[in-house]
């Protein structure tokens, strides 16, 4: 009888070596790649380290990786031997110092936010320093944003109906309504991507929701991606004021793309809401957008100012640490992936005007023009650096 034919898997252009460190970064639950994404890159060819514990967070044992085929390392200067670090947030100090020069690193950097001496050690190592919530995708949005703000708008609405219930000494409402009730009140500041999915949520669990933004862009794209009316303003201060004494719950989703977060409910506005409601300001690692917001976490998340609760936790997406793992590994393997078969790093960035817009640094030069203005260092234009290779 005939047999069929075996053909020879075809092999990567470029081997590459990963290291996945465990997070060092309080309360930080996520984990850069998870097992099923190791099989998938140690199927391929590629060789995976992951430090001891890296997925405790998200719920992955040591066991799942090594069966994925990963090596798990016991140190974490052992993964900083790999020649590609996977992070979810940025390394710190004493990480930058187990690090070796050439080495990539990509993780949400945010650099604007860390002190000078940060950005030089990185330039002195010589490391090729990818921010990924820079990273554009070929639509040219923000993939990284994106699926966290996805996740965090979803899980704001969660929170509130937690802190709204009796269970956590709410005022014990129900979020949304039923027949004869009236439906909760749901103030949404913002209509970008957490906002619309805040306000997606609220709306199917039968709350009443206002969104509010000075783009009348975003307020008109919002509508028809819901596909439905809703009660939409730009941001006038009486108007606003008037929709919060009303409210049982605030989303604070107004980012800023430079600096701090703007500050659209002062201290009087919160003063005059209603006992027992709740804001939850998302951007408060901006600076928040609330008056009264400062900056709590996940083991005491929330804090009560004239009479109102407030969630002030920056990394909401780490409360969902499988999912939020998830998401993020569906933007990392293909992008390792890709960067193999196209004959590495260097390669990549040249074809890929995505991945070069996520670059802070290159070899030790800064290629990121915010930043060398920032902390007033020599800058370097990516795009001529490539075209010199």
């Amino acid at each position: 009888m005939p047999q069929e034919e075996m053909l020879e898997v075809a092999k990567s252009q470029h081997e590459l070596f990963i290291g996945v460190p465990a997070e060092c970064t309080l309360q930080e639950n996520r984990v850069a790649l998870i097992p099923e994404a190791v099989a998938r890159l140690v199927n391929n060819g590629h060789r995976v380290i992951v430090e001891t514990g890296a997925g405790k967070g998200a719920h992955y044992e040591d066991r799942h990786f090594s069966e994925a085929g990963a090596k798990i390392a016991y140190s974490t200067k052992e993964v900083y031997e790999a020649d590609i670090i996977l992070k979810v947030d940025p390394p710190s100090l004493e990480e930058i110092d187990l690090m070796k020069p050439k080495q990539c690193l990509i993780s949400a950097l945010q650099l604007s936010v860390h002190p000078e001496n940060y950005l030089k050690q990185l330039m002195k190592k010589q490391v090729t320093a990818i921010a990924v919530d820079f990273i554009r995708d070929t639509d040219g949005g923000y993939p990284f944003v994106r699926c966290m703000s996805e996740i965090a708008g979803n899980t704001v609405i969660l929170i509130a109906a937690e802190h709204l219930s009796n269970v956590n000494g709410g005022k014990g409402l129900m979020l949304g309504g039923v027949t004869g009730v009236p439906p909760t009140e749901v103030v949404v500041l913002g209509a970008g991507t957490v906002g619309e999915f805040a306000a997606r949520a609220a709306l199917g669990l039968g709350s009443s929701v206002k969104v509010f933004d000075n783009s009348l862009q975003k307020l008109s794209r919002m509508q028809n991606d819901i596909g439905q009316r809703l009660y939409t303003s730009t941001i006038h201060p009486d108007i606003l004021a008037n929709a919060l004494e009303n409210a049982d719950v605030v989303i604070g989703a107004i980012r800023s793309k430079k600096g701090r977060a703007p500050i659209l409910v002062t201290e009087e506005m919160v003063s005059n809401m209603k006992f027992g409601s709740v804001i939850i300001d998302v951007c408060i690692d901006q600076g928040g957008c609330i008056e009264t917001s400062e900056v709590t976490d996940h083991a005491h998340p929330t804090f009560t100012k004239y009479g109102v609760v407030h969630y002030c936790v920056p990394n909401i997406a780490s409360r969902v640490a499988q999912t939020a793992s998830i998401a993020l590994s569906n933007i990392f393997s293909p992008m390792m992936l890709q960067m193999a078969d196209v004959g590495g790093l260097n390669n990549m960035m040249r074809f890929n005007q995505g991945l070069r817009n996520g670059v802070y640094t290159f070899n030790g030069a800064v290629t990121n023009e915010y930043l060398a203005k920032t902390f007033d260092l020599p800058f370097k234009d990516l795009n001529l650096i490539m075209g010199a290779f």
